[in-house]
């Protein structure tokens, strides 16, 4: 690399990232006949052979797969193993029989290097992967595994890597609903996948591909990580996407790229979760890397031109991106240190403990600069994660250093932050060699700087961009759903006052204060914070919400009111507030938000004491006991951002922290009674847009001021002209009536039109009898389940929702629900013409879809999926969206409470009761035992709903031992061990066939007995079914 005539073009044909790829199909006339899923499967071989993988055609069981790592790891590291040592290596290294998945993802990232003694004493590091020369590592292509217990039609492709299994490429025909491919993996990878082998425990990547759409993702168990919005396709450096397989297997599967995804572009970080970097996040790795690399030897440093910014929209993980690159810089044999510099703000606990296990002592809060300086001095450390504040006084207070001469890397992870400005000046006077690296997900341009500096002055030029519209498009953010409408009528005048200096006024004359506005807002987030959330259904599920105001003022007047009103609520919403001293210092960008630290001692005092009374409520409501003095309140910051996280508290209200740079993937709506503008609009709004699971459609924001040209200015700016109409949420009225999607051209018909099929094919659901009909239905109630869910955000749809519940002849109740809901009688005569599905009849569709769903998942695994002529392949069962509309059991019994109050009899109640558990995915199994309960219990002798609720579990738990003890007499099982192995899949809430339990509960018997099979077979069905039935019941066995 350090040859004078230095090429940065030829250097960067090594990126596997590409600038340019031209697609297979613009090159090569296809042939468009149908293609089978084993044509498919063996096409896609005969490329990666092309490609130079090795074809083992005769490896299908476990001894062979073994025989072949020993190959291939002696090779790697040229040595030999005699039979012994080789099995004493698989034993006690390679395959340790109490290895899960995490330990063998641990062994490849961290543990992949052996200390092996042989048997004649001498030790040798035996390496199950070469990092350094990824070359070195041997790739091979193995397919139709040999597997018990599965059927033969899966068409599955291995790709080893110095003989172990990595990529597991599921094949799918053309057609086939890609996210029922994701789907079917999903279902089997969860647990027993090749549970025979545990060689596949190796596993990191999974790549789904129907031919046309082909995508990766990483094998985690992580239940928030493994959805089908975690799924990616490859891509060029400009982001467009790399679909066909054809494509994707020319470019991932190039061997160079794929052992680099692999092996470098992959995090296992501190919660054991593995993360495999999207193709965005790698292209601007390998730029700035390549941009130290020419830097260095055109020996340009310590300016614009040896470094850039990257410029990565909020929300697509721009911190992983980063902090990889600063992990990756270490590696250049020329660089003493790199700085990976993050705002002290940023810091939640799960970060911290992520960046300590590379850089103790200088990753905390404090401004004390001694553990920076330590860490600086220590020889063996390249890599310091610090904060912007401790690095400037760092360098205010030593002015000579011996880092200040040396060849160093700067990455700031945010580039725009406060203390930016000054620490750049010291920055430039102090050191002497630096390349300095800069991401944002809003950089600072001259349209929206309030000084000379803009982004590009600083760092340089965009090595790589990744902005709000492309990670819509590849759904790795959500769109925004913007609320204007609730400007208050009595208020407007106040709320729709753009001019900051008039503004400043009015809050000062307190008419935005003016307790009977806050009252109203406060009164309509209570009404409606149910709904944004989507807890407006029986369950715990759902989402929580944060509220920004303009000042702390306005924070106590909020945070008062909201107390006030929900004093006599049964169960009141969990609210909490944090804020602190906001220096008044220069904004670099217009409507940053200004930036609160540590300090809130600095605060006056009637803010302080507001401060300490809500931190107060929040130890009386979580039994902890935090304060107002900064250490104190550091660890409040950290366990309310924990508590957000894991949606205990429910509304959280703001002024300045936690708009930038916090994350919730919980988080859905955004209250607004402040008036944000580019920059600060963008950071606050990107709270609501994270990805999460299919019933989070977009970022919930509703605004209580004016804000729809400060918006769409902030949208275009970040953006172009175009892109408010991709990243801004379709009108009521456009889901209500149908309309064209841009993005993809596709016409998407409306609400009324798909409530009128419904209606028309099929008033009756117990009358959809044939196969034609069942996938008819399946895909138009999926179809009514996603537009449901959207228009479940919009006001309007929940007013008409409300509307009928009310009698139209009552004059009186009519003008109440117009007057509350500033409603028109021009309005109040479209919303009677809309119809909508009774709650009854919408009730039996979710049963019949959850019935067929059942039905398809029983015949297409039986005999019967031969004969059918109907192909399913298009239809995608919408899961989440089904259990997001779940009943809790707590539900349906407070319902059996009430309806015995009303004394109807046990038949009329076990039949509605029956009809709601079949509408329930999560409750189905649970349905003879609470028909069992009602039968056998004398409802009449209870006296609240609590106690129905302990009667239940009571009962419950009781039956569970009676048919536990039942399951083990019939069957002839090994007590004990029985109720080990029931108790634990109770707490997982699934039975598995992995590992060793299961064998262990069967009477004594030879596995080579042809009974042995059946006998396990028979007995774990009806383990599953007895943990479907009671999981969740709790008790003792």
């Amino acid at each position: 690399m350090s040859s004078p005539h230095y090429k940065t073009i030829a250097e960067s044909n090594n990126f596997i990232v590409l600038d340019k790829y031209t697609k297979y199909l613009e090159l090569n006339e296809v042939l468009g006949s149908y293609q089978t899923e084993a044509a498919l499967e063996r096409e896609f071989i005969q490329d990666l052979v092309n490609q130079g993988y090795e074809n083992l055609t005769n490896l299908t069981s476990l001894q062979a797969m073994l025989a072949n790592v020993r190959i291939q790891l002696q090779a790697l590291n040229d040595m030999q193993f005699t039979d012994s040592e080789w099995a004493r290596f698989v034993e006690e290294y390679l395959d340790r029989p109490s290895d899960n998945t995490i330990d063998k993802t641990r062994k490849l990232h961290e543990n992949y290097i052996y200390d092996f003694v042989f048997d004649d004493g001498h030790i040798q590091n035996i390496y199950l992967v070469d990092k350094i020369n990824v070359a070195r590592n041997k790739v091979q292509v193995i397919s139709q595994f040999e597997q018990k217990g599965t059927h033969s039609n899966r068409y599955d492709v291995t790709v080893l890597v110095n003989g172990l299994p990595l990529v597991q490429i599921e094949l799918k025909k053309r057609g086939v609903a890609i996210r029922e491919a994701f789907n079917q993996v999903h279902r089997y990878s969860k647990e027993s996948f090749n549970s025979e082998n545990s060689l596949f425990k190796y596993l990191q990547v999974f790549v789904i591909s129907n031919g046309t759409d082909s995508r990766y993702f990483a094998n985690t168990v992580k239940r928030d990580k493994n959805s089908f919005d975690f799924t990616m396709n490859w891509a060029k450096a400009d982001n467009s996407l790399i679909k066909d397989l054809k494509d994707f297997t020319i470019t991932f599967f190039q061997k160079h790229t794929l052992l680099n995804i692999l092996l470098t572009y992959s995090v296992f970080d501190t919660s054991d979760t593995l993360l495999i970097m999207r193709p965005y996040q790698i292209a601007a790795t390998e730029r700035m890397l390549w941009k130290i690399e020419s830097s260095y030897n055109a020996k340009k440093w310590s300016d614009t031109e040896s470094g850039g910014y990257i410029w990565h929209t909020t929300g697509s993980g721009k911190t992983l991106t980063s902090f990889k690159a600063a992990r990756l810089a270490t590696n250049l044999d020329f660089i003493d240190k790199v700085f990976f510099v993050v705002d002290r703000k940023d810091l939640d606990f799960q970060t911290m403990k992520e960046y300590q296990r590379f850089s103790p002592d200088s990753v905390n809060g404090s401004d004390s600069t001694a553990g920076l300086k330590r860490n600086i001095e220590k020889v063996d450390n390249k890599i310091i994660v610090t904060t912007i504040q401790k690095l400037n006084n760092l360098m205010k207070t030593e002015s000579d250093l011996a880092i200040y001469q040396k060849q160093v890397v700067f990455i700031f992870d945010e580039a725009h932050r406060s203390q930016f400005g000054e620490a750049q000046k010291n920055l430039n006077k102090k050191f002497k060699k630096f390349y300095q690296f800069g991401f944002t997900g809003t950089p600072i341009f001259p349209e929206n700087a309030l000084g000379a500096e803009t982004t590009a002055s600083v760092f340089g030029r965009e090595l790589h961009s990744y902005v709000i519209t492309d990670a819509i498009r590849d759904e790795k953010v959500l769109k925004f759903k913007v609320d204007y409408n609730n400007v208050r009528p009595q208020f407007k005048g106040i709320e729709t006052e753009v001019d900051e200096k008039k503004l400043t006024a009015a809050e000062n004359t307190k008419a935005l204060l003016h307790p009977a506005r806050i009252k109203e807002v406060s009164q309509y987030i209570l009404n409606n914070y149910r709904i944004k959330t989507h807890r407006n259904q029986a369950r715990n599920s759902g989402f929580n919400a944060m509220f920004a105001v303009s000042s702390v003022v306005a924070a106590k007047c909020y945070y008062e009111e909201l107390m006030k009103l929900q004093n006599d609520i049964e169960k009141p919403l969990k609210i909490a507030t944090i804020f602190s001293f906001a220096a008044n210092e220069e904004q670099s960008a217009i409507g940053e938000i200004p930036d609160e630290n540590f300090e809130p001692s600095a605060m006056d005092s009637t803010a302080k004491e507001f401060l300490t009374k809500a931190i107060n409520d929040y130890n009386t409501l979580f039994k902890t006991s935090f304060g107002v003095e900064s250490k104190e309140f550091q660890n409040y910051y950290r366990d309310l951002a924990k508590r957000v996280k894991s949606k205990e508290v429910d509304l959280i209200i703001v002024v300045g922290m936690f708009l930038t740079g916090f994350d919730a993937p919980t988080l859905n709506t955004l209250f607004v009674d402040k008036n944000l503008r580019y920059h600060g609009l963008m950071q606050a709004f990107s709270r609501t847009n994270r990805i999460y699971d299919a019933t989070k459609t977009f970022g919930n924001i509703i605004t209580f001021r004016d804000l729809e040209k400060a918006t769409v200015d902030a949208i275009t700016l970040f953006g172009d002209k175009n892109t408010k109409n991709v990243v801004l949420e379709k009108s009521y009225k456009e889901y209500l009536e149908g309309f064209t999607d841009i993005a993809s051209g596709e016409a998407r018909r409306g609400f009324i039109d798909v409530v009128k099929e419904l209606n028309e094919k099929f008033p009756s659901p117990d009358a959809i009898e044939t196969e034609k009909d069942k996938k008819d239905f399946s895909k138009l109630f999926g179809e009514y389940l996603r537009v449901e869910n959207i228009l479940q955000n919009y006001d309007e749809f929940n007013n008409l929702k409300a509307l009928q519940t009310i009698n139209i002849e009552d004059v009186e109740a009519l003008e109440a629900f117009k007057e509350a809901n500033f409603i028109t009688d021009e309005e109040l005569a479209m919303m009677q013409e809309i119809k909508l599905l009774p709650e009854r009849t919408i009730q039996d569709y979710r049963s019949t879809y959850n019935d067929i769903r059942d039905w398809l998942r029983r015949e297409k695994n039986g005999a019967a999926s031969e004969e059918s002529t109907i192909d399913w392949d298009d239809v995608v069962f919408e899961i989440d969206l089904l259990k997001s509309q779940e009943i809790n059991l707590d539900y349906i019994l407070e319902l059996i409470f009430e309806h015995k109050k009303k004394n109807k009899d046990k038949a009329t109640l076990i039949e509605e009761v029956r009809r709601i558990i079949r509408a329930s995915i999560g409750n189905r199994a649970k349905e003879s035992l609470v028909v069992d309960f009602i039968n056998e219990t004398d409802l009449e002798a209870i006296q609240d709903k609590a106690n129905i609720i302990d009667s239940f579990f009571k009962y419950a738990q009781d039956k569970q031992k009676v048919e536990a003890t039942e399951l083990i007499v019939d069957e002839n099982l090994n007590e004990e061990a029985t109720k080990r192995y029931i108790t634990a899949s109770l707490k997982r809430e699934f039975a598995s066939e992995n590992g060793t339990e299961l064998n262990a509960i069967l009477p004594k018997m030879s596995p080579l007995n042809p009974q042995y099979l059946k006998k396990k077979q028979s007995v774990f069905l009806k383990i599953a079914v007895f943990v479907e039935k009671f999981k969740g019941v709790g008790g003792q066995l």
